[in-house]
């Protein structure tokens, strides 16, 4: 396969590689920076960014707004040319101040997902201006299906007169939260196999639909939306069949929690090698989506029906309510962040169970790149 730069509005980088974004504290400007040095797009969450703050549990959103600056500039120290941005869920309470926010701080790219990014468009042009920059990162939402790629660039060509710098396509074998029903996860993967390792014809089928409606807009506007794949590319061979199927980049995520650069906790990284493909389930999350996770103690009791037990709520997501959910997704991640893994909620991809060691991210780069 022919390896080719990644062109993002105003950047550009090296290699068609984003690292995907993984929240609470997963992807934070260790890892972000480690990749966009290497040539990728290194991706900072902005999910409860800001745990570690003193702060946090009185105050959470001004602890996630100040670390958000704190991310990108230990991103910044480690990758000062690389391209490097954040990814931000539709689904988070106040998203117009996490787009303000990264956008002040100097993001390259806001990537958008876990809900349809319908008005970034309109929340990035007004945080630039605030914040005097000439230009405004490169928007990327992030899509499952075609109809919400139609949805989403029907929409931003009718009401903003505008395309995405780059289109996200997350299909079934992603990690954590999943835009897809139950229903169509059995359809594009093998039913009942949360450790699948294809995705389905039917699935593919969906890929070439995206493409279809791409150009579309592309021949509309004159201009090329690139689009990349993501969810379940771990390897020279995943990455290939993306590139195939006509991506101009890769997304990839799980591959990089077991490194060295990695934010996370040793013992998450360490949950990632022990797990067995038995192990990777399909949990309903309090947001109400399908997410992808490692099977431990905390998931047993949350899949036996048990309510556990919360903290005060950190306000973290506009669909939640705290009386009727069986978890605090923000404890639940928090401390799998902090390594107390049979207490949390581990998500990953389903290869993550293939993890047999600690890597760099040079390394992994270079086995999805080299050699091809």
């Amino acid at each position: 396969m022919e390896i080719k730069p990644l062109k993002l509005g105003e950047r550009e980088a090296r290699l068609p590689l984003i690292q995907g974004g993984m929240g609470v504290g997963i992807s934070l400007g260790g890892l972000a920076g480690a990749v966009a040095r290497e040539g990728g797009v290194g991706i900072i969450s902005t999910a409860q960014i800001g745990f570690r703050e003193p702060d946090f549990d009185r105050d959470s959103l001004g602890a996630n707004l100040w670390a958000v600056k704190k991310e990108l500039d230990r991103a910044r120290a480690i990758a000062p040319e690389g391209v490097i941005g954040f990814n931000i869920m539709v689904a988070s309470r106040c998203y117009e101040e996490y787009v303000k926010a990264t956008v002040a701080a100097g993001a390259d790219i806001i990537i958008s997902g876990a809900g349809l990014p319908m008005d970034l468009p309109k929340a990035a042009a007004e945080a630039a201006r605030e914040a005097g920059r000439e230009t405004e990162p490169a928007l990327a939402p992030i899509v499952s299906t075609e109809k919400a790629a139609r949805v989403v660039l029907r929409y931003w060509d009718k009401k903003y007169k505008r395309m995405p710098d780059l289109l996200v396509v997350e299909g079934p074998l992603a990690g954590g939260h999943l835009g897809f029903t139950r229903e169509q996860l059995d359809q594009f993967v093998e039913p009942g196999q949360a450790a699948s390792e294809e995705i389905s014809p039917a699935y593919e089928e969906e890929i070439r639909a995206i493409f279809k409606t791409v150009l579309s807009f592309e021949e509309k506007y004159e201009t090329r939306i690139p689009v990349a794949l993501a969810g379940g590319i771990d390897n020279r061979e995943r990455a290939r069949k993306a590139f195939d199927l006509g991506a101009d980049a890769i997304q990839v995520a799980s591959r990089f929690v077991t490194t060295e650069e990695c934010d996370a906790d040793i013992r998450y990284k360490e949950a990632y090698i022990r797990a067995g493909k038995e192990d990777i389930v399909i949990v309903k999350s309090p947001v109400g989506m399908p997410g992808r996770a490692i099977r431990n103690r905390f998931m047993e009791r949350v899949m036996g029906g048990e309510k556990i037990p919360h903290s005060p709520c950190h306000r973290c997501l506009h669909t939640c309510n705290p009386a009727e959910i069986p978890y605090c997704i923000t404890d639940a991640l928090v401390s799998a962040a902090k390594g107390d893994v049979e207490n949390a909620l581990l998500f990953c991809g389903a290869g993550a169970w293939k993890a047999d060691r600690i890597e760099t991210v040079r390394e992994v780069i270079q086995s999805l790149f080299i050699g091809s």
